[in-house]
């Protein structure tokens, strides 16, 4: 399909959404939308970028449909079908923001689309990608699902960059396995686990996200093994990972004087490049591989071109340290949702931390807590130590029909029967908070973990205080 020319965005104030909805009214779309938390604080970041594009808002009650007449109403899959705004607009036609995202793409002339997906990470290394270029002078155009602290403006929120270079670099979804509706010219599969789907339905989809792929191939060396057999052979392939027969390869990854550092192995000409990251942690470490991986199938790795991925300013609620609370406990907040990401922010925050670790994580659905927990529970016990402590708070609800089932506190229940370890569950903040406050000192760290409720960042600025 061509591009929209009048579009009304339902659930505009989404990250992806608001997003696409900046990049269609850069590509000169007529654009509006709406929101069911247009007026809530913590959104305010990216409802301010919204109108400062010259994007037209409205509440969500339908009153669009009379003054904006638009030809489609774009929605992601957390939309209801009662959405009072479809029923406003029953005639007008629905397409999905990854549809929407495609046929975009097609309009764009003379561009390079480098897809980048995965169960982990995708976020993170699409930012970086895409800054690591402009960095380089490639100027490219972005469309994140997180909030580029590089490319956050006067009038950008920062998951969308517009440039004048031919690279367009964008984050390609799994969990609805929206992310066929892409024919990209380069892929990146950052990883494969079940975060939404079993690993073997999820392998299915990205060997057919593969065959979509037109020039090239990016694979960590775990989708490699779990898809088997590739299903592209026009495609050119290069893979990264830990294993040493990947064309690049984490050789070795540290801290060193307090800072993180990876060691890089390239096989092509048996280089070993010494790579101080931008942050710690392992998994950043396999992320800064799959950079180096991606410049080199686009053509543009240099000597030196290293430095460049090194200078990465980071994204919005991706393992930000936010200050002290008043013990002078350290706190951390990011927006890890499942097992692999937690795990990964708890391993890294363990690098930094002296004392004990106080995790947090308010679960982002009760649909993903109930596919989750059991694997998150073999993660968690892994990681924690005796004086650690994973708390959860109550399951965000963003709305939309649910069965409200398991809560939090049936999770922790359950969880104690099975461990000696310390899971707690609190009802609420100010309660979490007089209990972080009374048992955290100096040398500890609070870790506040989930997706969806930017409220979350706004409340670990306030414990500081």
């Amino acid at each position: 399909m061509k591009i929209p020319s009048k579009v009304h965005f339902v659930g505009i104030g989404g990250i992806g959404m608001s997003g696409l909805a900046q990049m269609l009214k850069w590509l000169g779309c007529k654009v509006s939308g709406s929101d069911r938390d247009m007026d809530k604080p913590e959104n305010a970041r990216i409802i301010n970028s919204l109108k400062k594009c010259g994007i037209k808002l409205f509440p969500q009650d339908g009153s669009y449909a009379s003054k904006t007449k638009p030809d489609f109403l774009v929605y992601s899959s957390a939309i209801e079908e009662d959405n009072p705004d479809f029923k406003a607009g029953e005639k007008i036609a629905k397409i999905h923001r990854a549809e929407a995202l495609a046929a975009a793409i097609m309009s764009m002339k003379n561009v390079v689309s480098v897809a980048v997906t995965g169960t982990c990470g995708k976020t993170t290394v699409t930012s970086w990608l895409a800054e690591t270029l402009a960095r380089m002078g490639h100027d490219p155009v972005m469309l994140s699902g997180g909030l580029v602290n590089s490319f956050s403006s006067a009038k950008f929120a920062g998951n969308f960059r517009p440039g004048k270079g031919k690279y367009f670099i964008y984050e390609a979804d799994e969990s609805d396995k929206s992310l066929l509706a892409f024919k990209p010219d380069y892929s990146l599969i950052l990883n494969i686990g079940n975060d939404h789907y079993p690993i073997t339905e999820l392998a299915e989809v990205f060997r057919k996200f593969i065959s979509n792929t037109s020039k090239g191939v990016i694979t960590d060396e775990t989708v490699k093994d779990s898809i088997k057999v590739f299903p592209n052979k026009k495609c050119e392939r290069l893979t990264f990972g830990q294993e040493k027969s990947s064309e690049w390869s984490l050789s070795s990854y540290k801290i060193e004087d307090n800072l993180p550092v990876a060691e890089v192995f390239r096989s092509s000409t048996g280089e070993l490049i010494r790579l101080p990251l931008p942050s710690p942690g392992h998994h950043n470490a396999l992320n800064a591989v799959s950079i180096l991986a991606a410049l080199e199938i686009l053509g543009l790795y240099r000597k030196g071109s290293d430095k460049h991925v090194s200078s990465f300013d980071g994204v919005w609620r991706r393992f930000n340290i936010k200050g002290k609370l008043p013990s002078g406990a350290l706190v951390i907040d990011d927006y890890a949702h499942n097992p692999e990401k937690i795990a990964s922010c708890m391993r890294t925050a363990r690098e930094i931390t002296r004392g004990n670790l106080f995790a947090v994580f308010q679960p982002h659905g009760f649909g993903p807590l109930k596919f989750m927990k059991d694997n998150l529970f073999a993660e968690i016990e892994k990681i924690i130590k005796k004086k650690d402590c994973f708390i959860f708070l109550p399951v965000f609800y963003a709305g939309g029909t649910t069965s409200f089932s398991p809560t939090s506190e049936q999770t922790v229940l359950e969880y104690r029967l099975n461990s000696s370890k310390n899971y707690f569950y609190f009802k609420n903040r100010d309660e979490l908070r007089s209990y972080l406050l009374s048992n955290t000192s100096e040398g500890d760290t609070v870790l506040v973990m989930g997706a969806r409720d930017n409220s979350l960042s706004t409340w670990t600025e306030e414990i500081c205080r």
